[in-house]
């Protein structure tokens, strides 16, 4: 039986003859995805109120991604920056950096130098015991909590096998650009990965990574160049990385308990490229040094969860953790020559420890047409940063940071077709005001198999460190925190329209997506001057900032092949009431992506292709016009696009797999850049570009799979 429907996805004007879903049909069965964030239990994408995307561990390795970054490259409306002299990358989404979002692991934040959840630096998030990434776009306040103003990542690790024993090793080498050797050039990566069953009852495993980036010199001329001539140093700085993690995991009838360890270090030098030659005039020999610095990070996670039944129906979920991540420097003078550190001196950089808590009741008095869930939400953070960043003989900023959360939501089952569910956080702070975050989501399901589904949350984003705390002051500056600085009003609205067609007795599938959203934020803190002589400038919640948008998403399978198209179009506004003569017009820039995959059963082998363009991006900066007035320019980041592929081969008799592949395939290194204002202390020159990418590069992989 054919039903015709409109088919809203190609811009409303086609219509195609489509097979509805076999509501029995074992297949569809095992294509439904499993989703966890923000749901009571485990269950389908298509029964969630919320919308949620999932990056499938098939998806993982195709990408052969070693962290999050490599993974999130691809996504629509998310924009990876990686900074080449720290050797971190954040990530914006919908035009807002890390504070505006968190990542989470298995529902907890995860910690880092500069925050909880917040400001993750993505390259330190290895994807070896990694089940899935779940992303839930817009203001998710209510499960969440603050600092969640533009959406949630869950990173789901894995807590099963079906094998009594699975021992994974496998090792990765790879370009860095066009620059390669065995030891001293290029990315070393090292893995370890082993689990066991010891009964039906009690599971555990244990991974090890060791991931050496040698940095990539490009017309640098690395750290033993002797000339003072500005060539000594990387371009981007060599980093290496140790990665342990640890799991067990009980379960019984309906209690289920898992207790999750890691520990990560990382060490990353910058080497100066100011080289003093030190001419000895008598002999006209040199013995050139340099001041150099290596940053150590280190990460502690303890994360102890437990879920079951009480009253025999309702069910409950508690999470504990203690987390620690500090960042040290080590101060140094190189004697390049003879290669040795002299005058070693070591300093406390930036550092959280926090004590975590979450838990739930759900669907106490559940019933056909209602489910609910209460909770708490506790975070006691004590961290410090250096008095300014290269200061570091200063006294340490120290401030710790208490929060006591309730929340609450009902899901109520209107009709067969109809869900609602409303909820609310307050949320009490040992810094701020008490806050609320509120949320209204709900899901219409057609009966031509079109579902909508509607989200309004908001959700606060609580000032950051410097923010608070910043004290710049001598001679030529006076820059100054805000104690007394409010957190930020966050609220958004999303409205998705999904739709599975198949075709052909179901051998061909299509899921596809319309949305379209709108965001604010306000109270937007910003430097701002507050005396004009001398100048003085201290953070104020002055400014605001909304974005909207419309996106398209498209999955196809056909038997073997699988094939991904989208489309993203924002606008952007930023209300600058920080700077005088501000511009507040919507900026408009677009995204594109797509990937392919196709199996070849016969060779046991899958060809995979991800593509992503970012169109120019746009923003208002100040400059001065003939007159010297102050004005708004309106600048510019290019365009410029993605390419990845990848070739993997599996041996079916030693369950031996291999990934051959490339990165940047069009060889992205820097784009041109205008849009860097003078709205700091100090005006400037807008910069010339800005450095996204290393340049193509090639990878192979090679795992084995020990599986009895």
């Amino acid at each position: 039986m054919k039903i015709y429907t409109p088919l809203l996805f190609f811009l409303g004007i086609t219509v195609v003859s489509a097979q509805q879903k076999p509501k029995d049909s074992l297949i569809v069965d095992q294509l439904d995805e499993v989703v966890v964030t923000g749901q009571y239990d485990k269950q389908s994408i298509d029964k969630s109120v919320f919308e949620v995307k999932v990056i499938s561990r098939k998806t993982i390795d195709q990408l052969a991604a070693n962290n999050l970054a490599d993974v999130l490259n691809q996504s629509l409306n998310i924009n990876i920056m990686p900074n080449p002299s720290t050797g971190k990358s954040g990530v914006e989404l919908f035009g807002l950096d890390s504070q505006y979002f968190k990542i989470l692991v298995d529902g907890i934040p995860l910690i880092n130098d500069e925050g909880l959840g917040n400001n993750t630096d993505l390259t330190q998030i290895n994807l070896d015991d990694i089940e899935q990434v779940e992303i839930v776009e817009g203001a998710m306040g209510v499960q969440y909590g603050s600092n969640a103003v533009s959406g949630i990542i869950n990173i789901i690790t894995k807590k099963a096998s079906d094998h009594k024993w699975q021992i994974t090793p496998y090792f990765q080498e790879e370009s860095i650009g066009n620059e390669y050797g065995w030891f001293d050039k290029g990315r070393h990566i090292q893995s370890i990965r082993i689990g066991h069953n010891f009964s039906n009852k009690f599971y555990a495993n244990a991974t090890y990574t060791r991931n050496e980036f040698t940095g990539l010199l490009a017309d640098r001329e690395g750290k033993n160049h002797q000339l003072n001539d500005g060539e000594r140093g990387y371009e981007w700085l060599p980093k290496l990385q140790n990665n342990i993690k640890t799991l067990f995991r009980y379960r019984k009838n309906s209690f289920s308990a898992f207790y999750r360890f890691e520990y990560f270090d990382e060490l990353t030098k910058k080497y100066n490229p100011e080289v003093r030659t030190n001419l000895n005039p008598a002999t006209q020999t040199t013995n050139p040094t340099a001041s150099d610095e290596a940053f150590f990070s280190e990460r502690f996670y303890h994360h102890l969860s437990l879920s079951g039944k009480v009253f025999k129906k309702a069910n409950y979920q508690a999470s504990f953790s203690y987390q620690e991540q500090k960042r040290n420097v080590e101060t140094y003078t190189y004697r390049i020559k003879t290669r040795e550190e002299l005058n070693n001196q070591n300093f406390e950089y930036e550092s959280r420890q926090g004590l975590y808590s979450r838990g739930s009741l759900n669907n106490l008095f559940k019933n056909d047409w209602f489910s609910s869930q209460i909770g708490y939400e506790l975070s006691n953070i004590n961290g410090y940063s250096s008095f300014l960043a290269g200061d570091y003989d200063s006294d340490n900023i120290e401030r710790r940071l208490e929060s006591y959360d309730v929340f609450t939501s009902a899901e109520l089952k209107i009709s067969d077709k109809f869900s609602l569910r409303p909820g609310f956080r307050a949320m009490f702070s040992s810094k701020f005001d008490t806050q609320g975050a509120y949320t209204l989501s709900s899901v219409y399901r057609f009966e031509n198999g079109y579902s909508l589904r509607a989200n309004l949350g908001s959700s606060p984003r609580n000032p950051n460190y410097d923010e608070l705390f910043t004290y710049f002051v001598d001679v030529n500056h006076d820059v100054q925190g805000n104690p007394n600085i409010n957190p930020e009003r966050g609220s958004s609205a999303f409205l998705h329209l999904k739709k599975t067609f198949w075709f052909d007795d179901y051998n061909w599938k299509m899921n596809s997506k319309l949305s379209g959203w709108f965001l604010s934020v306000d109270d937007r803190i910003e430097l701002s001057i507050v005396n004009q002589s001398p100048l003085a400038y201290k953070y104020l919640n002055i400014d605001s900032f909304k974005n909207w948008g419309l996106s398209y998403a498209n999955d196809i399978s056909i038997r073997n092949l699988n094939l991904g198209v989208g489309i993203s179009f924002s606008g952007e506004s930023k209300e600058l009431i920080s700077q005088t003569g501000y511009n507040d017009d919507y900026l408009y820039g677009f995204q594109l992506n797509g990937n392919l995959s196709y199996s070849v059963p016969k060779w046991s082998s899958v060809f995979s292709i991800f593509f992503k363009h970012n169109g120019p991006e746009y923003q208002f900066i100040q400059g001065q016009n003939e007159d010297n007035d102050v004005v708004f320019i309106k600048g510019k980041r290019g365009a410029y696009s993605w390419m990845d592929a990848t070739v993997k081969k599996t041996f079916q008799d030693t369950n031996l797999e291999i990934s051959l592949g490339a990165r940047n395939i069009l060889n992205v290194t820097n784009v041109t850049n205008t849009s860097t204002g003078a709205d700091g202390v100090h005006s400037g020159t807008p910069a010339n570009s800005v450095i996204l990418g290393y340049g193509r590069s090639y990878f192979l992989k090679l795992l084995y799979n020990l599986n009895f």
